[in-house]
């Protein structure tokens, strides 16, 4: 299991050049905020509500980044929050 660091690190990395900020809540679940490139106040995507438990492996977290990235290219709106998804979500 990566640390939360490392985890991080590899989560907003994935986003370059945007601005990605990856935060964990006290219920040890993620939240990612992908930013505007012209705007970088401006929120593109906002996920809530992803279990870390289940990114224990580099294909959970390709696959979860892959989903992020296809959502971040099908919607422009600024806040989206999911209940559900594909097995990553709290």
């Amino acid at each position: 299991m990566l640390s939360e660091l490392e985890l991080r690190s590899i989560i907003e990395g994935s986003f370059l050049p945007k601005r990605c900020e990856c935060t964990k809540a006290e219920d040890a679940s993620l939240t990612i905020r992908v930013y505007d490139d012209r705007d970088r106040e401006r929120v593109d995507l906002e996920v809530k509500g992803i279990s870390a438990d289940k990114l224990d492996s580099s294909r959970a977290i390709c696959n979860l980044i892959s989903e992020l990235r296809e959502e971040l290219r099908h919607t422009h709106a600024p806040v989206l929050q999911r209940a559900g998804g594909r097995g990553y979500y709290v």
